[in-house]
């Protein structure tokens, strides 16, 4: 299976220059006018169609991970999980699966550094026998919130002030004061692993809980997780300072100088699965984006390794293109009831239809490498060559006919419509054991940080106190020393 043979013709087919249109263009270096110093002349096909396309040349970036880089390589299974999962591509030890990547910054515009301190974005898209399956994930393993109408405001709070267009954390923590569930998120985001050195040094993670269907239909809850084989390693602040001023592209350019010399990146895939009938037994809620599933009691379990080995050839093909979207799966994998994952899949592939078009899944980039068959048709920049006289189902003048049945989650939900929360909001418990298995020093900087944005005049006294208040919570010593520090006592 060939991921790059659907490819589009290119310029470099013909030995001259072209219009788009196929025309031979003679001089391409001057415009038609009224002799040499006249006015242009409109009639200059080549030089409107030049000038009316580079004007169009950039399209809507994506409202978060914008700044992004590509690379192309392939996964391989190393551990039997079929046990777990009738997924085809996770059949066997020796599977090869060709995929490609993105990493990302998730905040800034499409030309920020990449030395922002930020969540980077990890999606992997497999091109299988069965369609794509992207995983969709971040560098961190949970995320801010847990309920997806709180996302458009979450993201206004950390994207610049609407006003300056300066990103000010006073926004940042007046938001997040009202949400104690995102303070295990920030024990992450203000670490060492808020800055990674760049996209080769970082973990992934899945971050949803999704699950995995077996052929006999048995269901279980899992946790992706990538680790990278040359360790994690990132940037401390006066580190990133520096970095950043020299090359604000120092991530892109590593992954990109890496494989050219033949240093491919590696990541280990690892799980951690759950049996459905066990969600109630943790003092957490399992389906719950601001939790982890503490590795201790739900160890990982290795089931094989992705290598990138092949940069893209465009990046605006390959990069800015490149669409994902939780909601693409394969069978054998499929979503869970978190909410925070039930609002992506239907979030993703909408900005993609607004960024990209109605017909985006067609790009090269996107389009599944296997025979697929839908009656999908026309639309905005539908360029699939397609002669079928039905354009129905079913129909008796057509053999295509409905994909073997395959296992889906078949439990049954019963309950009231209400918009509320879920019972165990479990805050504070998790922030503070990360808080309290770092070294001192790491402690330290954490501290310090919180100290630098909370002495920022904007934020008040009462949102320090509600800070203070949370921290304390999550580790007694912890809010002690940053209530001396701010000269704040406790709000809540």
């Amino acid at each position: 299976m060939d991921p790059y043979k659907h490819r589009p013709s290119s310029a470099f087919d013909s030995p001259f220059l072209t219009t788009n249109s196929g025309s031979p263009v003679w001089n391409h270096n001057s415009a038609l006018t009224v002799g040499s110093r006249g006015p242009i002349l409109l009639e200059d096909y080549h030089l409107v169609e030049k000038v009316a396309h580079f004007d169009r040349e950039r399209i809507p970036e994506r409202v978060v991970h914008a700044r992004g880089a590509s690379a192309k390589g392939f996964f391989e299974v190393t551990h039997d999980i079929s046990h777990l999962t009738c997924a085809d591509f996770l059949r066997a030890p020796g599977v090869q699966t060709p995929l490609i990547v993105r990493f990302s910054t998730v905040i800034h515009e499409r030309a920020s550094p990449e030395t922002i301190r930020d969540p980077r974005g990890f999606a992997v898209k497999f091109y299988t026998r069965e369609g794509n399956f992207d995983m969709v994930g971040n560098n961190f393993p949970i995320f801010f919130i847990r309920d997806g109408m709180k996302f458009p405001d979450l993201i206004h709070a950390f994207k610049p002030n609407p006003k300056s267009n300066i990103q000010e954390y006073w926004r940042v923590l007046d938001y997040f004061s009202h949400l104690p569930e995102s303070l295990s998120t920030f024990t992450w985001l203000f670490d060492d692993v808020g800055i990674p050195q760049d996209y080769r040094h970082m973990e992934g993670f899945g971050v949803h809980t999704f699950t995995l269907i077996n052929k006999a239909g048995r269901v279980r809850y899992v946790k992706f997780h990538w680790k990278p084989t040359c360790g994690v390693k990132c940037l401390l602040d006066d580190e990133a300072k520096r970095v950043g001023g020299d090359n604000h592209s120092h991530a892109t350019q590593d992954l990109y100088d890496s494989i050219k010399a033949g240093n491919y990146p590696e990541w280990k895939l690892f799980i951690q699965t759950m049996d459905p009938e066990d969600e109630d037994k943790f003092d957490f809620d399992p389906l719950d984006v601001t939790k982890i599933w503490p590795e201790d009691i739900i160890p990982l379990q290795p089931v094989g390794r992705m290598v990138l080995n092949k940069t893209v050839d465009n990046f605006f093909a390959e990069n800015e293109q490149l669409a994902f979207s939780p909601s693409v799966i394969v069978p054998g994998i499929y979503f869970s009831d978190d909410k925070m994952l039930q609002c992506r899949t239907f979030a993703y592939g909408d900005t993609q239809r607004h960024r990209l078009g109605p017909n985006y899944l067609l790009l090269p980039v996107n389009a599944p490498k296997c025979a697929h068959h839908n009656n999908h048709y026309d639309g905005f920049m539908n360029f699939m060559h397609r002669d079928e006289e039905v354009n129905y189902f079913p129909s008796r003048f057509d053999p295509v006919r409905e994909a073997e049945k395959f296992p889906i989650p078949s439990n049954i939900i019963t309950g009231k419509r209400e918009k509320t929360v879920i019972e165990k909001e479990a805050n504070f418990k998790q922030a503070g054991d990360r808080y309290r298995s770092w070294a001192p020093d790491r402690q330290e900087r954490f501290i310090n940080r919180w100290i630098h944005h909370l002495s920022d005049p904007r934020v008040t006294h009462e949102i320090r106190g509600i800070w203070v208040s949370y921290w304390s919570q999550a580790d007694k010593y912890l809010g002690q020393k940053l209530s001396s520090r701010l000269n704040v006592r406790p709000s809540i």
